[in-house]
């Protein structure tokens, strides 16, 4: 890992700034600083705080369908599909679903794990579809969410140390060129009302996106 990029003994531990552990853990870890640029890596596993920060305000820390390790991979493994494993076939939402998915299987994770992962992943960019699907989803999408600024209110007491350990770096730039150079693959990595076609069609119209634009303007900045 980059010096920019702390590695998961950073401090942050005790309560909901501790990190889970285990095989499907590291794994996660390796593939996504393998993949991402470490801006990217940052964004996702702040992605797995807010996750959680947002299951404790929403009190289902303790329900039956929650679990840890899979929202660890869920977010960590959510921009999988900007790396160069991925074919470039299709939009990067799926192929970051399909990369996690041979990860998890590779591990021996059960298919039902599998088939949550990937749905929470594959569905990470699509509003108003998650809070209507499992947990994991609905956890996974809010909690990357969050740190494009929405419900900021809600990890206000514990963004400053987390946004410490894990800082920004221009993140919101770095995903966009990520995204959009996968885009620019193949007609179909970039299908008409996909993250992907918008994103390049504001870039070609004035050089920079609503989600950078969203993002420097926002509660956290850049």
């Amino acid at each position: 890992m980059t010096t920019d990029t702390p590695a998961l003994s950073n401090g942050l531990h005790g309560g909901l700034l501790a990190l889970p552990s285990g095989p499907l853990v590291e794994a996660s870890l390796a593939a996504a600083r393998a993949a991402v640029h470490p801006s990217v890596l940052n964004h996702c596993v702040r992605g797995f705080y807010w996750s959680r920060l947002f299951a404790a305000h929403k009190g289902v820390l303790y329900d039956a369908d929650y679990n840890e390790e899979l929202l660890f991979a869920a977010n960590v493994l959510h921009d999988l599909g900007t790396g160069p494993d991925a074919p470039g076939l299709l939009r990067f939402e799926i192929e970051s679903a399909d990369l996690a998915a041979a990860l998890l299987t590779g591990l021996g994770a059960p298919a039902g794990d599998v088939d949550k992962v990937w749905e929470a992943i594959a569905l990470h960019t699509t509003p108003q579809i998650p809070e209507r699907m499992g947990l994991l989803t609905y956890l996974t999408y809010e909690g990357i969410w969050i740190d494009f600024g929405k419900n900021a209110d809600l990890v206000a007491e514990e963004q400053s140390r987390i946004h410490t350990a894990y800082p920004r770096l221009e993140m919101a730039r770095h995903l966009a060129e990520e995204v959009l150079a996968h885009g620019a693959r193949s007609e179909t990595a970039a299908p008409p009302y996909a993250l992907a076609f918008h994103l390049a069609q504001e870039r070609a119209a004035d050089g920079v996106t609503t989600m950078e634009r969203g993002v420097v303007g926002g509660p956290w900045g850049e």
